[in-house]
């Protein structure tokens, strides 16, 4: 039943929600839950982006020794994807005590 307002983010390596109604039609108990289960996943956020830190590190490195224009230059694109990703992520870990149906991803 849970389940069902959260969708697993394959970019993000996070559930988000993803609510049908807007917060304020769910009653008290079910906006209860779903701020639970919210907080649950909220928690897992900084190690989500710890491992992207260290993914970016690990591609700066390749980068600081890579000698073709091309595999540097998708290097960097990878680079900004994971930078991309942690600004996604503290988004959505800066959201706790509200959450609606708008995906900011």
């Amino acid at each position: 039943m849970g389940d069902s307002w959260f969708v697993y983010d394959e970019r993000l390596g996070i559930e988000v929600p993803d609510l049908e109604h807007e917060w304020e039609t769910y009653p008290l108990e079910v906006r209860s839950a779903i701020l639970e289960r919210w907080e649950t996943i909220r928690g897992r956020i900084p190690d989500r982006i710890l491992a992207l830190e260290r993914r970016i590190r690990e591609l700066q490195r390749q980068l600081d020794e890579e000698e073709d224009f091309e595999t540097s230059c998708r290097l960097n694109a990878d680079i900004a994807e994971q930078a991309s990703r942690i600004n996604d992520l503290n988004i959505w870990y800066r959201i706790n005590q509200t959450i609606d149906s708008r995906r900011h991803t």
